[in-house]
């Protein structure tokens, strides 16, 4: 079988880059799964292409996506956001970065917020097997589930297809298409 990276991310270096070094690479790191789970949900009625050339912008203006920093933040911080040009600015999406950062520390004052995400998958990436790109799902029962239980915890731009994109990100699912070469890598960086 011929091998060839997945063709969403062909036609652009920074696509090509990010697939090859960490779309599917499991993480279990709180501060990483937030950061990604806020890019996500920033994502929504955009192209990810457009958040991943963001994303240094993010960085900078959510201080490194220090999760006490931005669960802490006010009016004056609501307004320097809106106003950096780095970031999305929506203020409904800045506003639940902040609210996800406060559910956050809830969440990781009790079972913890990657022990609560990975429980989802068992703790465990699923090995998924498309052969081609319009097999793999928006969303799953999973992510549908995972976007239930963020709501009820708080968090908001966590609906089922963030959730799906989410977990595809960090690992928690290997969508990467057969032929891709990452597969196997990524397949064996989750067993």
């Amino acid at each position: 079988m011929k091998t060839e990276p997945c063709p969403w991310c062909l036609g652009d270096d920074e696509y090509v880059e990010y697939h090859d070094r960490e779309w599917g690479v499991p993480s279990r790191d709180p501060q990483h799964l937030f950061e990604m789970l806020i890019l996500e949900g920033a994502q929504a009625g955009l192209s990810w292409l457009t958040i991943l050339r963001k994303r240094e912008g993010y960085r900078r203006a959510f201080e490194g996506f220090d999760v006490n920093r931005i669960a802490a933040y006010g009016a004056g911080d609501v307004k320097r956001l809106l106003a950096d040009a780095g970031i999305v600015r929506n203020r409904l999406k800045v506003n639940a970065t902040i609210g996800n950062a406060q559910a956050f520390l809830e969440l990781e004052a009790g079972e913890g917020f990657s022990e609560f995400l990975w429980d989802f998958v068992d703790g465990v990436p699923k090995q998924n097997r498309w052969r081609k790109l319009e097999q793999v799902p928006a969303s799953t029962p999973i992510s549908d589930a995972m976007s239930k239980e963020l709501k009820r915890k708080g968090f908001r731009f966590v609906g089922s297809t963030i959730c799906y994109a989410f977990m595809q990100s960090v690992g928690m699912v290997n969508d990467h298409l057969t032929n891709c070469p990452r597969y196997p890598v990524v397949a064996e960086m989750g067993s």
